[in-house]
């Protein structure tokens, strides 16, 4: 029996993070559930790219816009089932067995979020992610996502915006999303880098206007802006 599983990481000059969740896939090509590996780039200028065809991953380049190098990843998965997970995400030890164990049940799937930093502040942040993903049906990408091909491409997929593509599908799914027992390990750096408590408010802020109606083009530029 094929693997049914596709893997979709969205890249831009990822090359300091993409080896360690390249690294984590490698449980789920021992037991026999990925069935190919997709890199959806957007323009990089490091050695991204030469990582990924090292890795055997099918490469899709075009424009830097996250909704969109997802879009065009999932494309071209063949898998009937998409994981999608970010460049700077790494899946802790036993996601395949949780990854099969939902395929099995069906539906949408995120991790639980952890950082890879110590402290009370990354436990906050990361706890109010896990609440408003459980409560709410709202994570974000950095949580990866687990879902069917039939179920994505009912949904519409993620939409070609530069930033919240991930809310406008998870409200597309209308919440229903479980939130599996084990927990992704993202990167701390942007929080470490602009402040805990500043990039915090500011990701919420910026949800908030989004969930009211506002042009997710002129939020990404206030998100670049810091």
């Amino acid at each position: 029996m094929r693997a049914a599983l596709s893997v979709v990481i969205p890249t831009l000059d990822a090359g300091r993070d993409l080896p360690a969740c390249l690294g984590a896939l490698f449980e789920g090509v021992r037991a026999g559930l990925i069935r190919e590996l997709v890199v959806s780039d957007g323009g990089s200028s490091d050695d991204t790219c030469l990582m990924a065809e090292a890795a055997g991953a099918v490469i899709v380049t075009g424009a830097p816009s996250r909704g969109g190098q997802l879009r065009r990843g999932a494309a071209v998965a063949g898998g009937e089932w998409l994981l999608f997970v970010h460049a700077d995400t790494v899946l802790p030890g036993g996601w395949a067995d949780a990854v099969r164990a939902q395929m099995a049940q069906g539906g949408a799937a995120a991790f639980r979020l952890s950082f890879d930093a110590r402290g009370l502040a990354p436990r906050v942040v990361a706890g109010w992610a896990n609440l408003r993903s459980g409560l709410l049906g709202l994570p974000y990408g950095d949580q990866g996502l687990l879902i069917s091909r039939a179920e994505h491409d009912r949904a519409g997929g993620y939409p070609d915006i530069p930033l919240m593509e991930d809310v406008a599908l998870a409200r597309a799914l209308k919440g229903r999303i479980t939130l599996l027992p084990l927990s992704v390990r993202t990167s701390a750096a942007r929080f470490a880098r602009e402040g805990w408590l500043r990039r915090g408010t500011r990701n919420l802020w910026l949800l908030l206007r989004y969930l009211c109606g506002a042009d997710p083009v002129r939020l990404a530029e206030r998100y670049r802006r810091g």
